[in-house]
């Protein structure tokens, strides 16, 4: 006699339930896994932003670069960083410290709140002096239990 091949639905119904329960235990690890991805490129953001700002107030205070008046050495806004500024004693070189304002990925924008030299350090109004430090503008709060805003 010769025997069917094949699979019997009993066993057809404990492999999809096997597969089923990997995969709800495999979901929230996707899930956090996409968030960390988002705050490490937001850090990224957030980092080369502030370096470029540090960076122009380095040259500004060797003198290498002269910035508008009452900025304190601090660039006026964002976008100073990308459109360059020309070195002292050479009017057709311009230094650049940014190639473009990096997009916020908590809010898909390229919009940042911006904090004056003058302004409080936890401030969430800009005082519109100059640019002194950048932060989020998110209303979410990190896997670290810290708001985006406090980065």
């Amino acid at each position: 006699m010769m025997r069917e091949k094949g699979y019997s639905l009993a066993e057809l119904v404990m492999v999809t339930s096997i597969l089923a329960i990997l995969a709800s235990i495999a979901l929230p690890s996707i899930k956090y896994t996409n968030r960390r991805l988002k705050e490490a490129e937001l850090r990224q953001a957030l980092r080369s932003m502030r370096n470029a700002i540090d960076e122009f107030k380095r040259y500004s205070d060797l003198g290498l670069i002269s910035p508008d008046f009452g900025t304190d050495g601090y660039p006026k806004d964002l976008e100073v960083l990308v459109e360059g500024v020309p070195l002292v004693g050479m009017i057709d070189k311009k230094i650049r410290f940014l190639r473009k304002i990096p997009v916020d990925p908590m809010t898909g924008k390229a919009e940042w709140g911006l904090r004056s030299y003058q302004d409080e350090w936890n401030s969430t109004s800009w005082g519109g002096e100059n640019v002194y430090d950048v932060y989020s503008l998110s209303e979410g709060v990190g896997l670290n239990g810290i708001p985006y805003r406090e980065w």
